[in-house]
């Protein structure tokens, strides 16, 4: 009989070994490294992407990035599993350059450019032959016009591409608006000493702005959205599927909407 009970306790005892080291072997199987540029895009995977993807069993960790560069790089050496802070054409550039292969897994809300003023409260006060600030990069560049077409400050040619749009492309500029190209990380100062500047979300939250004092927020085109992105051997792993599982998730939208005021909803949160 001891001998029977003895084989019983040490029979438990390997099926409880067993089931601890495969416990412990899954959680190791769900560690996931996440990157982002430091300020919006880190805060949103630490309080929006990180509590969904623990409660799911991930043990996550989140690596801050000061450089637009470092965290694709990072990406593609296996250092980072996925990344948070680029749009769809920053990415397609930057894969051709460095002969990467990337891939977006989803698409996040994503602070829109706007239009600030010290002089004026609102697009209606915007004198004639105001100077207005705008960034020099064409990227930046096409997006500030399409703004501006918006706010109803000048027109453009019918045939013009909203990627691609210069001051070429504009029509009309009713109010003879005085253009005054600079580099984006300059137009936050530009506030300050131009009528009105077309500042960046990005550059706009790094300078303490508020997104809601704009005279005008763009209507952003996914395309200049931010994106998870990953290698695209990684596209339809689990752990992919699950980043989009959670931003797609309601618990992710409320984050959004009480965290981050005035960051523009990509077209499939808005279905």
């Amino acid at each position: 009989m001891k001998k029977i009970i003895l084989t019983l306790f040490t029979a438990i005892a390997v099926l409880a070994l067993a089931a601890c080291s495969s416990t412990s072997g899954a959680s190791k199987d769900k560690e996931i490294t996440l990157g982002a540029t430091a300020g919006p895009y880190t805060d949103m995977v630490n309080k929006a992407i990180k509590p969904s993807l623990e409660k799911k069993g991930y043990k996550v960790k989140v690596v801050e990035f000061s450089d637009y560069i470092q965290p694709n790089l990072a990406l593609s050496k296996g250092d980072l599993d996925a990344n948070l802070f680029q749009h769809k054409v920053y990415m397609e550039n930057f894969a051709k350059e460095k002969n990467l292969k990337l891939s977006e897994v989803v698409v996040v809300p994503t602070a829109p450019m706007g239009l600030y003023s010290n002089k004026f409260k609102s697009i209606e006060e915007i004198k004639e032959g105001s100077t207005l600030a705008i960034p020099n990069d064409p990227v930046n560049l096409a997006r500030t016009l399409i703004m501006l077409k918006d706010a109803g400050l000048i027109t453009i040619k019918e045939d013009t591409n909203q990627l691609t749009a210069s001051e070429k492309d504009i029509k009309d500029n009713p109010k003879n608006l005085n253009f005054k190209p600079l580099e984006a990380a300059q137009l936050p100062r530009a506030v300050q000493s131009a009528d009105v500047a077309a500042v960046p979300g990005n550059f706009a939250l790094a300078a303490k702005m508020d997104l809601l004092d704009a005279l005008q927020l763009e209507n952003m085109p996914d395309t200049y959205r931010n994106r998870v992105v990953v290698n695209t051997k990684d596209l339809e792993s689990a752990f992919a599927k699950d980043i989009k599982e959670v931003v797609e998730s309601k618990e992710f939208e409320e984050v959004i909407d009480k965290e981050f005021k005035g960051f523009g909803k990509p077209e499939w949160m808005k279905k």
